[in-house]
Order: C-alpha cells, then structure tokens, then sequence
C-alpha cells in the first residue's frame, strides 16, 4: 500500500485530489495538510510514501520546503502540483530533491500513475523537462540565464518581474534591504541585464509568468 500525505491549502482542492485516489487498492490517502507547517509536523509524525506538495502554500512554501522535508526524511518521494508552469519550477524542484512534477491541470489524468511511479523508485516529468536536465547535465550544457540563479535569487527575480520594490520584497522574505539589494545585483549581473524593464521583458520571453499578462509569483 502506498502511504500519501496530500498538502495544499485549498480544501476544495484536497478533495478533488482524494476523489481521484478513493477506491484505488493500491494507494491510500493518509494524511492531509494545508501549509508548510502542516506538511512538516505530519511527515514528523507519520509515516508516509509519497507527499503530494503545493508549491505555494502558507508559510514555508516551494523549493524551501522540497528540501526542508527531504532533509527530514531522505527517503521520502515528492510529487510537486503545482499551478506554476513546467517552464518555472519543473527543474529546480527536481534538483531539490523532488521525483515528479505535474502542473494542477493535468493531475486528474496522471496523478495515480505519476504516484505509483515515484513510489516505485521512478521519475514522473514531461519529456520537455527530461531533455532540460539531460542538456543542462551534459558537458558543454548552455543554460538559460535564470537556470543560473540560486533559488533566492530566483525568488527575489520574480518579485523584481511583478514590480516589487527591494523594501518591500525585504518584508515578504524577511530580509535585510541591504541582503535584497546584494541579490538583486548579482541577478542582474549573471542574467546581463541593465535595468528592471529588461528583466520583466526576459520573464516574458521565457514564460516565467504564470499565464499570459500574468505576473510571476515569488
């Protein structure tokens, strides 16, 4: 039987999710949870397969929380569903340690055969997503510029793309305005870009928004 830990913080969501799941003889739903929170203090106290994590949850959210739950439990698989593009987060999720990246809108046709697939040791990714890491694995890879960034530059990047300033990026992340403005320099720097309005037009350019004239998400 395979043990899953559902988190997202939409109820309506959750249910969905358990509808697909309900009756399967393989797959047991074991435990539910609405935010970073959540997902931490049930993977400390239960004893779960796969974890089907949000990307943007309350509290400790994305990337941060792929590693956070890995360094708690290594063994556990991760399959990320997520609202966000493949384009966005697909290959930095898969880096930090997760197995399987769907986007919301195709989970009801893969979700049983993306969590049977991880709990069996394998990856569930598009082929797109596949050929990104083989490409940037291989020796002379040539990465797009945002691959580039750590995952707080990226974050700080997405926020400067929607039009935050560094004050008020500092508040969301909790950060020094001096630490936002040292990230925000070295992004520019390894991205070559000159000014705010060039970074917006490169999120646009490599679908780093969320939906046409959308805003990226941090």
């Amino acid at each position: 039987m395979i043990r899953v830990l559902l988190a997202d913080d939409h109820p309506i969501v959750r249910a969905g999710l358990r509808e697909i799941l309900a009756g399967l003889e393989d797959i047991e739903v074991a435990g539910e949870a609405a935010s970073g929170h959540e997902v931490v203090a049930s993977i400390r106290s239960g004893n779960y397969d796969v974890a089907v994590l949000d990307m943007t949850m309350p509290g400790r959210s994305g990337i941060e929380l792929i590693k956070l739950v890995k360094a708690e439990k290594p063994k556990l698989r991760i399959l990320v569903l997520s609202m966000h593009s493949e384009e966005q987060y697909a290959v930095r999720a898969l880096k930090a340690g997760a197995s399987g990246y769907l986007t919301k809108e195709s989970a009801a046709d893969q979700l049983v055969a993306a969590i049977r697939r991880i709990a069996g040791g394998g990856a569930y990714v598009s082929a797109e997503t596949a050929e990104r890491l083989a490409l940037d694995a291989g020796p002379h890879a040539e990465s797009a510029p945002h691959t580039l960034l750590s995952d707080r530059e990226f974050q700080v990047f997405q926020m400067i793309a929607r039009g935050a300033t560094v004050s008020e990026i500092a508040r969301e992340l909790s950060l020094s305005v001096k630490t936002v403005s040292t990230h925000k320099t070295r992004l520019m720097e390894k991205m070559g870009l000159a000014n705010p309005a060039e970074l917006v037009r490169y999120a646009l350019e490599h679908k780093l928004f969320d939906e046409p004239g959308g805003t990226p998400q941090g």
